[in-house]
């Protein structure tokens, strides 16, 4: 009774005590100790909890498939098999390809065997083949991240070795061909040309994994600037000038993305071959056997055919004024043949040495006008520039943009960046 009593009282007094020590105020500068725990990192990739697994990690060898390294993780046969069965719908274990890296998580343990295997198919894409009971496949994503960059650089060698010089990728000079592929000849940059570049870079952890959206450049060529805006009409995002005029020519200025010329057009040239002086009325464009062919413009293809010393070759129609044609192939392209509408860029065959050659090349030819021309001095027709009832809105885009490649020097590394959110 007396403790009951005593227990009583002191439910009554503790208020008392509280308020009387200064009110609700004091109460909340009242601190009351507490440990506090942080909580465990967890180990997570591929969307899973690895600490939950024993991790085993490698990369495909030569020759290896995917049931030796299963086998090898306690997966018996009749299992692989039905992973290669159910694999076919979604990602065929015969895609898996040497030098890739793969991911084995294992029961933690005695029986070691392997829940999932994890198969990196570059370093953005991964499959995640989960082995339990009933067996999925399925494609993810790392997650990526970009980085905005601002970056200029001057041409002492190559476009290609000045951007690596300058800590970026060659991807870059793919997506700088591209966009000037109708206004400059990569094969004829040389030193002393100087660009400047924005751009967002892509990047996986640590990595770097390739180029996103360039948002404007300058390439200044034989002392001349090519300005580039990227700007949206007729639902299509182009590029354009600082006259509002579209990059994008009539046609492309190389049938190849990349290779060196090894013989212009003249009138007088000493033929490999035949030993002796005669005009060659067309531009060669030596590359490896194999390299993608590419229409430089929208046409008609009138010939696709061999002939003895012209070999395999494509000669397309692009209008009552130009015609292009293509020699020397190891094959045609897929579907290629005389009556066939081709668009601008399209694969119309391949590099090779067929007809009267030495090596690997495409005779690229030019008429205009029923003559043959040289291509690499002719002042080609554009597309249509920014319409006039979208000016206002692009002069808007293209000064703030404008503003910021002039505001970067032509220095060797220079460089300035940002993380974008």
């Amino acid at each position: 009774m007396m403790l009951k009593n005593v227990k009583y009282l002191l439910l009554l007094l503790v208020p008392t005590l509280l308020y009387s020590c200064g009110g609700d105020d004091n109460i909340a500068d009242v601190a009351i100790p507490t440990d506090t725990v942080p909580a465990p990192k967890v180990n997570m990739a591929y969307g899973l909890n690895l600490d939950s697994f024993i991790v085993k990690e490698g990369k495909i060898k030569k020759n290896q498939v995917i049931s030796e390294i299963l086998l090898l993780n306690h997966v018996p046969w009749p299992e692989i098999d039905h992973l290669s069965k159910k694999a076919k719908e979604v990602y065929s274990l015969r895609k898996l390809r040497s030098g890739k890296n793969y991911t084995v998580l294992c029961k933690n343990d005695s029986t070691e065997k392997a829940q999932y295997f994890i198969y990196e198919a570059n370093a953005i894409d991964y499959v995640v083949f989960d082995l339990r009971d009933t067996m999925t496949v399925t494609i993810a994503q790392k997650e990526v991240t970009e980085k905005r960059r601002e970056v200029a650089g001057v041409i002492n060698s190559s476009l290609y070795q000045t951007l690596i010089d300058i800590n970026c990728s060659a991807g870059l000079a793919m997506e700088l061909s591209e966009i000037y592929a109708w206004s400059i000849d990569f094969y004829r940059i040389q030193k002393g040309d100087k660009f400047k570049v924005i751009f967002n870079e892509k990047w996986v952890e640590d990595t770097k994994v390739g180029v996103g959206e360039i948002e404007c450049a300058l390439f200044v060529h034989h002392s001349e600037n090519f300005y580039a805006f990227p700007f949206e009409q007729n639902h299509v995002i182009d590029y354009f000038d600082e006259n509002a005029k579209s990059l994008r020519k009539a046609f492309l200025k190389s049938p190849l993305k990349f290779g060196r010329i090894s013989s212009s057009f003249t009138m007088r040239r000493y033929h490999p071959v035949q030993k002796r002086w005669k005009a060659h009325l067309g531009t060669d464009y030596a590359a490896p056997k194999g390299t993608p062919i590419l229409a430089v413009g929208d046409g008609k293809v009138i010939e696709a055919r061999y002939k003895k010393f012209n070999g395999n070759y494509v000669k397309i129609k692009h209008n009552g004024t130009y015609t292009t044609q293509y020699l020397h192939m190891s094959k045609f392209a897929s579907g290629i043949r005389s009556g066939k509408y081709v668009r601008q860029g399209d694969v119309i065959g391949y590099v090779g040495s067929t007809g009267l050659a030495t090596g690997p090349h495409v005779c690229f030819r030019f008429w205009k006008n029923g003559k043959q021309v040289n291509h690499r001095t002719q002042k080609l027709p554009s597309s249509l520039p920014v319409k006039k009832e979208l000016m206002q809105d692009y002069q808007s885009v293209m000064d703030t943009l404008k503003m910021q490649l002039d505001g970067i020097p032509f220095s060797d590394g220079n460089e300035v960046e940002g993380q974008i959110s």
